[in-house]
């Protein structure tokens, strides 16, 4: 039997933090900045979709913003994670691309994935404000994180169903915002 989804979209419990977040992303965007996603798994589908939605468009017809997830480099992936382990998958592109002034976005359902930790590390040495999408208590990156949207206790698919609709809230506001 599935659980009562009911109040998992709790306004008062997210509206502060999603509107941060968008906030954050607002003034990179405007700064000329970029946007750099990373999760595994299932969050890594939901940082790519997240990513889309800015260098594609979301809900207005609007010019292109640089957003991209650090996982769609197969190529990347593999040979970093050969030559380095999969725990700096992240991290060495997060070296390679990442300028002050960007916003890493690192996606995980435990908040203790050691390779979204790592590239929030490497992301905040850089410069860059980190920003943490996590579940079940916010885990490790809540610690390394600037700012941490802590969805739901539970499993995976719980959590990843409110990461992708804060996520969608946060692209509308961020593109009202700057194409209002």
């Amino acid at each position: 039997m599935l659980d009562d989804r009911r109040g998992l979209l709790d306004a008062d419990r997210y509206e502060p933090v999603v509107d941060r977040i968008a906030r954050t992303i607002t003034a990179a965007f405007s700064a000329g900045r970029k946007v750099l996603w990373m999760g595994n798994g299932g969050s890594a589908a939901d940082a790519q979709h997240l990513a889309a939605e800015f260098s594609g468009r979301f809900l207005r017809e609007r010019r292109a913003l640089p957003s991209e997830a650090l996982s769609v480099n197969p190529s990347a992936l593999t040979a970093i994670a050969n030559d380095y382990g999969y725990e700096r998958v992240f991290a060495r592109q997060v070296e390679a691309f990442v300028q002050p002034g960007d916003v890493v976005i690192g996606l995980t359902t435990s908040g203790n994935s050691p390779n979204v930790v790592a590239g929030l590390e490497a992301a905040r040495m850089l410069g860059a404000t980190t920003i943490a999408f996590s579940g079940n208590g916010g885990g490790a990156v809540g610690e390394v994180a600037d700012i941490t949207l802590v969805g739901p206790d539970g499993y995976a698919a719980l959590v990843q169903e409110v990461h992708i609709t804060l996520g969608h809230i946060v692209c509308d506001l961020v593109e009202q915002a700057l194409f209002a």
